[in-house]
């Protein structure tokens, strides 16, 4: 991965470095384009680096099952054939137009010249629901996220929440940790049918319409047992735990990319067949394009990416394809 000095120009600059983003740097390599990637967060894989780096994800084509590290590893294997510039820990501010292309201000004042900008930014910048009754506890025991599971092995974990998230961590920490208990405060799961079956035939206990109401401290004033108020019992129920996983969700916040004169419904940036916005030059793909019929997965972003990168080639080179032919037929 190159990290080299942020580059004056490139022909692509792209706004994120998730699954899709790092797709869209390979294709871009692959259709001859020079290419740089600007994210917020340190590393390269978005949220699922920053989120969920040890889940299983199921509905990659051609990976069975895959980790969500392993995934971006490959990605980053892949997109690095064609030595694409990353500029990490920094945003992608301002868009203006000079000459016939665009100039993007990142923090710190530096600016980058682009003929063209593909947004994959996914949700935007997130921040983690925070648990009402774990306050102070960030830290000592209260997690958002697990990005090693090792890391909880043999401990007696809580997990709160009723997604898919709450649901993916009880099944990947089951075989790890030395308890596994889902809170949810509600008896309906918003999580995936087949996901919480998995769960409970594993005779994970779930406890519904229940609340986290206090949390205590042992030894070095790490976390050690949670209270919880469950619906129709007379008492409190306590539970042993060296952590909780506060699956609530998070708040997403598009930031700067709000002010670029887009259109955007919902969090979402519109986009045409071609992945183009209204704004000539600017493309997006992934889970932050909207357009009638959209699916969020990870395969949809990838498919989006090659839409944007081949039609962004041409929009680059009108005597360029459309279709660049087969990689398979590439020596």
């Amino acid at each position: 991965m190159s990290s080299a000095e942020t580059p004056s120009e490139v022909d692509l600059l792209i706004v994120g470095a998730g699954p899709t983003g790092l797709f869209a740097a390979y294709y871009a390599g692959f259709r001859e384009l020079s290419t740089a990637v600007v994210d917020s967060l340190p590393e390269a894989g978005g949220q699922v680096t920053a989120m969920y780096p040890e889940k299983k994800i199921f509905d990659v084509a051609g990976f069975p099952v895959v980790l969500g590290r392993d995934l971006v590893s490959a990605l980053v294997e892949q997109a690095d054939q064609f030595k694409p510039t990353y500029l990490l820990g920094r945003r992608a501010r301002t868009v203006s137009e000079v000459d016939g292309r665009f100039e993007v201000g990142l923090d710190g004042g530096t600016v980058v010249r682009t003929g063209a900008i593909l947004i994959t930014a996914g949700m935007g910048e997130f921040t983690p629901r925070p648990l009402p009754a774990g306050d102070g506890w960030l830290g000592r025991g209260v997690v958002n996220f697990v990005p090693e599971l090792e890391a909880l092995r043999g401990q007696d974990v809580v997990i709160v929440g009723g997604g898919d998230s709450a649901f993916d961590w009880a099944l990947s920490l089951h075989p790890i940790a030395k308890s596994v208990t889902l809170v949810h405060r509600r008896n309906k799961f918003r999580a995936f049918a087949a996901t919480v079956r998995q769960v409970r035939e594993l005779g994970v206990p779930i406890i519904t319409d229940a609340q986290v109401v206090e949390l205590r401290g042992g030894e070095a004033d790490r976390l050690a047992e949670v209270e919880l108020d469950v619906n129709g019992e007379a008492d409190p129920v306590v539970l042993p735990a060296q952590t909780v996983v506060a699956a609530l969700g998070f708040t997403a916040d598009l930031g700067p990319i709000e002010s670029w004169g887009l259109e955007i419904t919902r969090r979402a940036v519109a986009v045409d067949t071609t992945m183009r916005t209204d704004r000539e030059g600017i493309y997006a793909a992934g889970d932050i394009a909207a357009y009638p019929g959209k699916v969020k997965l990870i395969a949809t972003g990838f498919g989006e990416a090659a839409t944007a990168v081949n039609n962004i080639a041409v929009a680059l080179n009108p005597e360029a394809h459309l279709f660049p032919g087969h990689s398979s037929d590439v020596s």
